[in-house]
């Protein structure tokens, strides 16, 4: 029988966690995420690619519950805009503003622009506690629709028009969007290796080793007289 490994989400957000744990059910992993742990400091997101700040996210982690952990960075880029907002998606439109806002914002930074070609980027870093990290990176292309449309999904779902679907993120069920979304993309790579990804978990953690020591009188410091 397979033994069960625990992966914990280095994120708190609700709609990444449902993604994953669908996609990843079928599998011999318990998923945790930072909902299950007391409070952690945040990590600071100053990488300048989605690559270093997943890592950053997923070996801090991993190293503050000596647990593997799995992080993603993932972002919107878009072609008139020189690949903004990018890493910086999450943030886009300053502290406090939510998702609707940052729709906004990015409409109408678009409203007289006839280019409207995006691509949802994302990379997966799973970190072990002393360091090293696996890597595994997915892309969805499509176009910045004119207004948001569709209710289910988060982020830039509702603006992010999908071509071949002939609907935004947020119109499809959350099946439909995991098949072809940047996400699930990259976690269906990472699923197809899940076995070797296990094998690579296992060996890269710490092993406690029992220490073996025969107590002798003399080790206590007695007259053995």
């Amino acid at each position: 029988m397979q033994s069960t490994q625990t992966l914990v989400l280095a994120t708190r957000n609700k709609g990444k966690i449902k993604e994953i744990r669908d996609l990843l059910k079928d599998y011999p992993v318990t998923i945790r995420d930072l909902s299950d742990f007391g409070p952690i400091p945040e990590v600071e997101e100053d990488g300048t690619t989605f690559e270093e700040n997943a890592y950053k996210k997923a070996s801090f982690t991993a190293r503050v519950l000596g647990l593997p952990a799995m992080a993603d960075d993932s972002g919107l880029v878009v072609e008139a805009l020189d690949g903004a907002p990018g890493v910086l998606s999450a943030r886009y439109g300053g502290e406090g503003a939510d998702d609707a806002r940052r729709c906004r914002l990015l409409l109408e930074q678009l409203k007289d622009e006839a280019r409207r070609e995006a691509a949802f980027v994302c990379v997966l870093s799973i970190a072990v506690p002393t360091g090293p990290a696996l890597t595994y990176e997915g892309r969805c292309e499509g176009r910045i629709a004119r207004k948001p449309s569709g209710d289910n999904g988060f982020g830039y779902d509702p603006v992010f028009f999908y071509p071949s679907a002939g609907k935004t993120f947020a119109e499809m069920t959350r099946e439909e969007k995991s098949r072809v979304s940047h996400r699930g993309t990259a976690l269906r790579e990472l699923r197809d290796e899940f076995d070797k990804v296990m094998i690579w978990i296992e060996q890269q953690m710490p092993k406690w080793e029992k220490l073996e020591h025969s107590l002798e009188e003399n080790d206590f410091g007695t007259d053995p007289q």
